[in-house]
């Protein structure tokens, strides 16, 4: 049996907000089996819990924000990035801010605090979205398409295309696939940074965005190069993040998809927009449990052992 997961003690960190530039701190529970992924602001005279849902996504300028009855929770991506990653079904996460602390502009601090809280399973199927037919959503904006789909697909398959037009990022691979487990996700996904252009700072700034931003926390570009001393982490480290971004935005869905995501300049716009397609037809997916795990994709049975 695919079983569902959570952490076995509570851990804290305490960082910046990526577009605040807010102190905040987060604290990780462990939540009993059919929980879900809970997000609670607790700086608010009555603490507000928000679950996850394509629905309680209500802002993705530059960012993933979730909200009920007024209150916010911005840039959840990275963080539910790293739950999928490490297979989580069932957390408590509380914020004394509105938004998730960037820390280092991945998800591998993320997946630190999580694997050092301990992955342990509970003795309740997990629950997947499968993918029946093809859902798909184009966007045309000013600076050409964009879309993203979902086909059917025994596993969890990711290919993902960018175009930015920028020396730097010519000079890598602008396009990425990636078969999803556990164990490829940490090496190859999690330590991919969110970036971003000097000359488009000050225009963020003026609207309240990337306050917090830094080379601590992001690859920083000016008109040619990379300004970070250590460069990259990765080949391909840009669209990497774009990809480790799809991966958190799709699991607002609240369960792990068994399906081929692909996906050409999407954000986290488009990527909200094709789970709501999605959520939408109930024709296109189903919700299954695997009882036997030798039945489920290769990917999810080697991510069945909890991390150390």
């Amino acid at each position: 049996m695919i079983l569902q997961r959570s952490i076995q003690s509570s851990n804290r960190a305490v960082g910046v907000g990526l577009h605040s530039s807010e102190r905040v701190e987060l604290t990780l529970h462990p939540a009993p089996p059919d929980h879900g992924i809970v997000f609670r602001r607790t700086d608010l005279p009555q603490p507000v819990s928000i679950s996850l849902g394509p629905q309680s996504v209500v802002d993705t300028r530059m960012a993933t924000t979730i909200g009920v009855d007024g209150a916010r929770i911005h840039t959840v991506e990275h963080l539910l990035s790293a739950c999928a990653g490490l297979g989580l079904d069932n957390l408590l996460i509380e914020v004394d801010a509105e938004e998730i602390p960037i820390l280092d502009g991945s998800a591998s601090s993320f997946v630190y605090l999580l694997q050092s809280a301990g992955v342990v399973e509970q003795p309740v199927p997990r629950r997947f979205v499968r993918v029946r037919k093809r859902v798909e959503v184009r966007v045309q904006d000013r600076d050409g398409e964009k879309w993203a789909r979902l086909d059917p697909h025994d596993g969890f398959r990711l290919d993902f295309a960018i175009e930015f037009d920028h020396p730097a990022i010519d000079q890598t691979a602008q396009d990425f696939s990636f078969e999803f487990s556990m164990p490829a996700y940490v090496r190859d996904i999690a330590r991919a940074r969110t970036f971003g252009f000097m000359r488009d700072v000050d225009a963020l700034r003026e609207i309240g965005l990337a306050q917090g931003g830094s080379m601590e926390n992001a690859i920083v570009m000016d008109e040619s190069r990379i300004l970070n001393q250590e460069g990259l982490r990765y080949d391909a480290e840009f669209v990497r993040h774009k990809m480790l971004d799809a991966i958190g935005d799709l699991y607002v869905i609240g369960h792990p998809i068994l399906g081929a995501y692909s996906a050409y300049r999407s954000g986290h716009a488009v990527n909200n927009a094709l789970l709501r397609a999605l959520e939408a037809d109930p024709d296109a997916y189903e919700v299954i449990s695997f009882t036997d795990a030798a039945a489920a994709p290769a990917g999810f049975r080697a991510s069945q052992r909890p991390a150390a």
